[in-house]
């Protein structure tokens, strides 16, 4: 139950954490539209129609250190450990001047001093997935140096255990060409302390089935990655292959046990390896000083191998092992162009997409095999999309329209044979609409719709069952229907004051339950299910300079309107986050952010309360700002709560854990003629990568 457990922790930060403030990705029409040029000494943001615009250069974040820690400091974003949501909106698509984000690592890349502007697109329109609720532009200065420029970060973590890590990236430039190469070599590890139990009525009496854990997780992770752009004129083009293998050794020594009977040792131990390739294009072209033409090509191949060993110490148990195998491939291809069409800017183009996935587990003790079988589950989607959008300033009046067009045929497969049940054809009809009015400087309001399909991951598709214990299984659900939703939002400015508010109304989305399920002995499974659920989202931030102080204020809630059977799950979540950036003489920056929330329901979780978390960062640049040294704390009074339960079917489930959060870290960065990569190409199916 570890895996699912960890992954709902996650959705829980995504959508609830984001309640404090930040979040963004590509490029949007209003920006386009409407160009905001801000010369303050201090981080200025302002509402362009729907998009928040932050400028950087010149403010006290240029000091921070890195984009990732530049975006935690901004309005409606939130970063956890170098995961970026926006609030109300989960993760956003991110892009670094024009082209998609490939991994988080380049957020630690980006110097903050190399940043211009940030700019959050609340309400993307067509051209991005429909499942795109949020999109994070940044903007890169123009500093390009010929030859060869340099940047070293070496960062060392303690908390429960050590980590490091050590990344070099290259660039050399000449003329109209730009080479570049990076490495990461990463050691990480952490220890997570929990207990799990699960009250339930079986055969007519209160029945408890309960287990412990200490949980390490040390994995050695490594990636290069090397391309090439080419610029000049009106056309430029490039490319990159990117390669990166992981290996870690997963272990969770605790016990088991039932109603009051004696407590069983149990040990867990899952050695895990794998590793993926990436190769992706791209070509720009403006002609006839109006017409812009992009193409952006993807190609991901991944797999890995995971062999699972449960043993009990006490001899009386018989042992489990079960290994599993898992290979995707994803071809994609994404084409636009762009031109001006009645006064404001049309984009028409496709985006298409072939998945193949798949999973082979093999269950290797005969008497678990009875009711967790081997399997073997594949799947294939074509995907095929057409957009249009188009979007004018009238004065002070945006608008922004837009409608997406995707066919979509998915086949399922199970030990070789079709599953006609789980294989369907879709067709999918998404429009947006997004309208704007700026009153003066200070002011401004925007109202936003989208409808969006959204597609869960394929770890949730799959109809494999994993053991957990003796009376627990997780699993997928190869019958989960892909997400219907409706949003609408609202967004105001003014004096230093924001305010958003989101309705969204969600059919076939997926929470997960836990049941008996029908087996020789006692067995638990928890696995993910469709609901229809209605939520609102409403967020006051305040943001203003003061001298050498930069605070930023969010006041935050989420409600949801969810029944399953008799049980209502409509218990709203408050939260703030206190962020405060401090520049001191001698080019210090000191940053003390706190947070907190109170107990709430998030799909079927209710999560438990945080009253106060802080975090703290003090950073200098040296040697003409060539070198940055940095000392961050983390969770320092260790107040963070990872305590959550789940009443569904039944089943109460009480988790009680204890992350690996409270640490200090020093990272030190040194920089020889750095400059940015002129990489232009955009991520061609965003979307379907994340649910690989």
């Amino acid at each position: 139950m570890q895996r699912i457990t960890i992954t709902t922790a996650a959705v829980f930060c995504i959508s609830v954490s984001a309640m404090s403030q930040h979040h963004v990705p590509s490029d949007s029409l209003t920006r386009e539209l409407q160009e905001i040029v801000v010369t303050a000494r201090q981080p200025a943001t302002k509402l362009v129609g729907s998009t928040l615009v932050s400028t950087i250069a010149g403010s006290s974040l240029q000091h921070l250190g890195t984009a990732l820690e530049v975006l935690d400091q901004l309005p409606m974003i939130n970063v956890d450990d170098k995961t970026v949501s926006v609030v109300g909106k989960g993760m956003p698509e991110i892009f670094i001047d024009g082209r998609p984000l490939r991994s988080d690592d380049e957020l630690v890349q980006l110097k903050s001093d190399n940043i211009r502007k940030v700019e959050l697109d609340m309400a993307p329109g067509a051209m991005y997935s429909s499942d795109t609720r949020a999109v994070l532009k940044i903007t890169t200065r123009h500093n390009f140096v010929e030859g060869l420029s340099l940047t070293d970060r070496a960062e060392a973590v303690a908390r429960r255990k050590w980590s490091a890590n050590n990344m070099l990236d290259l660039n050399y430039r000449a003329g109209s060409w730009d080479f570049f190469a990076s490495g990461l070599i990463a050691r990480n590890n952490s220890l997570i302390k929990g207990t799990t139990t699960n009250t339930f009525i079986f055969e007519g009496k209160e029945t408890v089935v309960g287990s412990s854990q200490n949980k390490e997780y040390p994995s050695t992770d490594g990636v290069v990655k090397a391309g090439i752009n080419y610029s000049s004129g009106s056309q430029s083009f490039g490319g990159y292959y990117r390669y990166n293998q992981e290996r870690g050794h997963f272990s969770n020594i605790g016990d088991e046990w039932l109603d009051d009977q004696r407590h069983i040792s149990r040990d867990i131990y899952t050695g895990k390896r794998g590793h993926s390739h990436r190769w992706a294009i791209y070509y720009d072209n403006k002609f006839a000083d109006r017409y812009l033409f992009h193409f952006d090509g993807d190609y991901r191949h991944s797999d890995s191998k995971n062999d699972a060993m449960t043993t009990y110490p006490d001899g009386n148990t018989t042992d489990v092992y079960s290994c599993d195998s898992r290979e995707s491939s994803l071809w994609a291809g994404k084409l636009y162009l762009s031109f001006p069409l009645a006064k404001g800017n049309f984009i028409v183009g496709t985006q298409d997409s072939h998945t193949t996935t798949s999973l082979d587990f093999m269950m290797l003790n005969s008497e678990v095999g009875q009711y967790i079988p081997s399997s073997y589950n594949n799947a294939e989607q074509t995907s095929a999309a057409v957009f249009a959008s188009w979007g004018r300033q009238f004065d002070k009046f945006s608008i922004s329209t837009g409608i997406r067009y995707e066919y979509v045929d998915y086949l399922f497969k199970v030990n070789g044979i079709k599953q006609p049940e789980m294989s369907r054809t879709d067709n999918h009809l998404t429009p947006d609409i997004s309208l704007g009015y700026s009153f003066n400087e200070e002011t401004q309001l925007s109202l936003s719709y989208k409808m969006a399909t959204l597609k869960p991951p394929y770890s949730h598709l799959t109809g494999s069952l994993n053991y957990v214990g003796m009376h627990e299984i997780e699993g997928g659900n190869p019958a989960l229907k892909d997400e219907r939703m409706h949003d609408i939002q609202l967004f105001g400015m003014w004096n230093g004051f924001m305010l958003q508010t989101d309705y969204t109304r969600s059919i076939d989305t997926y929470a997960f339950i836990k049941r008996l399920y029908p087996a020789p002995t006692l067995q638990l499974l928890m696995q993910p299910v469709n609901i229809d659920v209605s939520a609102v989202d409403m967020y006051v931030v305040w943001s203003k300079p003061i001298g050498a102080w930069t605070p930023n204020v969010t006041f935050g809630m989420h409600k949801q309107w969810l029944q399953i059977d008799r049980t209502h799950y409509n218990r709203p979540i408050f939260s703030y986050f206190l962020d405060n950036v401090i520049s001191l003489p001698g080019n210090f920056t000191v940053t003390l952010n706190a947070s907190g929330q109170t107990k709430g329901d998030m799909h079927t979780n209710r999560f438990g309360s945080s009253w106060f978390t802080l975090d703290a960062s003090v950073s200098k640049p040296m040697l003409k700002n060539s070198l940055q040294i940095k000392i961050s704390a983390t969770d320092i009074l260790n107040t963070r709560n990872n305590d959550w339960s789940m009443n569904t079917c039944g089943i109460l489930v009480e988790k009680r854990q204890s992350y690996d959060h409270r640490g200090i870290s020093l990272t030190a960065t040194y920089r020889f003629q750095p400059k940015k990569s002129k990489y232009k190409g955009e991520d061609a199916a965003k979307s379907e990568m994340n649910r690989l």
